[in-house]
């Protein structure tokens, strides 16, 4: 049973940091590219970051470059997703999401293999 569970998130002020992690199991977690979305209340699910199985390439959205920092340990089978300078437009609810050898660049495009079941982001203002 494949299981991806997100943890680290919360209450933060503007202007703060929080740091992501998605602990995975049940996958050989080596051969997947695993991302970031988010989903804000009335809002679309919007992609963040995606680092390919070996970790030597990431791709982020436009947006959200500069701000966040997507990292991952195959040691560990988990993903990070470091965010700084948080606004509140950041709050949502974030999820990570695998997919078995995908392009990063194609994460935010297809529909990934397997989701977690998200952390809450709040950011005050």
């Amino acid at each position: 049973q494949v299981q991806l569970v997100e943890s680290g998130g919360g209450l933060v002020q503007a202007g703060g940091s929080l740091r992501l992690s998605c602990a995975t199991s049940g996958l050989t977690f080596s051969r997947y590219t695993m991302g970031w979305f988010r989903q804000a209340p009335g809002k679309e699910r919007e992609f963040i970051a995606a680092v390919v199985w070996g970790g030597g390439t990431t791709y982020y959205a436009d947006s959200l470059k500069g701000r966040f920092t997507i990292s991952r340990d195959n040691t560990k089978n988990a993903v990070y997703l470091q965010m700084n300078s948080l606004k509140p437009e950041d709050t949502a609810m974030y999820y990570c999401a695998g997919a078995r050898y995908r392009a990063a660049q194609r994460m935010g495009i297809g529909e990934p293999d397997y989701w977690g079941q998200g952390t809450q982001v709040t950011v005050s203002s």
